[in-house]
């Protein structure tokens, strides 16, 4: 007669990793390498899952942030010899889309946003104001490059051209980037390194998703019915905040919330 042993028949282990909120927000959510760092290594390191599978759902942040955190994800994949594949939720767009294409595989829902392949500053001006309320503004700097499009002083030709040129630069990175690791699996669509976004089966047409696909289905489709998910997510902080800290990440949540807002969210 045959013993059973439970831990013998237990089905194969798959890491879930969640990235949800803006990249580089300081506010409750948002995702930094840092922040990050632990889970993924556990993720990956832990009980020789099958596959490291990503939830993202992110619109995008600081391009330094989203470079380091794609980074780390691929160093850990080959390290280990895991696989990962993404899951967009809501949105995987700018820097969201970056983290999503440090997988081997994308999967979409039907109704995700994916892409937004571009970079944005975004400011206000003040000047008139200050002006029609008779307050000068004063700077002194040393070195003529060190004030750059201060919101309280007219703007110069000479800072949106540099600007612009920085901007460029960003651009270049992320769209070698993708090319990088989506490669021919891109649609020779003029579109796509413009910032424009796709939703679910569009995005798969060009190349920035593999298919359509929500996380159970897919992974009980690769690894079998018994496929188990491990989860590891970000810790909340259980007392609340009070003072200054609550204000800023009051502040930060309110600007993570505009980011989800441009596409619609």
């Amino acid at each position: 007669m045959k013993r059973w042993i439970p831990f013998l028949s237990a089905g194969p282990v798959v890491s879930v990793v969640r990235l949800q909120g803006a990249i580089g927000m300081a506010g409750r959510g948002g995702l930094s390498d840092r922040s990050v760092a632990p889970l993924l290594e556990r993720a990956f390191r832990k009980g020789k899952p099958k596959a490291v599978a990503l939830e993202i759902n992110s619109p995008g942040g600081s391009p330094v942030q989203s470079s380091l955190i794609g980074g780390r994800i691929r160093r850990l994949s080959e390290e280990t010899g895991v696989p990962v594949l993404a899951f967009v939720e809501d949105v995987a767009a700018s820097g969201g889309y970056w983290l999503a294409s440090s997988a081997d595989e994308v999967f979409a829902d039907a109704s995700s946003i994916l892409g937004s392949i571009g970079v944005i500053s975004a400011g206000f001006g003040a000047h008139v104001f200050l002006q029609r309320q008779g307050i000068e503004r004063r700077v002194h700097t040393a070195g003529k490059s060190k004030s750059m499009l201060d919101p309280f002083r007219p703007e110069k030709e000479e800072d949106v051209a540099r600007l612009n040129r920085l901007l460029g630069q960003l651009h270049e990175n992320f769209i070698a980037q993708i090319k990088a690791r989506r490669g021919p699996r891109l649609a020779d669509d003029p579109d796509l390194f413009t910032g424009e976004v796709w939703i679910g089966q569009s995005a798969v047409e060009v190349g920035l998703a593999d298919g359509i696909g929500q996380i159970d289905a897919v992974l009980k489709d690769r690894f079998g019915d018994k496929v188990r998910l491990r989860r590891y997510d970000q810790r909340r902080p259980w007392l609340p905040r009070i003072g200054a800290a609550l204000v800023r990440d009051g502040l930060a949540e309110i600007e993570e919330r505009a980011e989800y807002a441009r596409f619609g969210l």
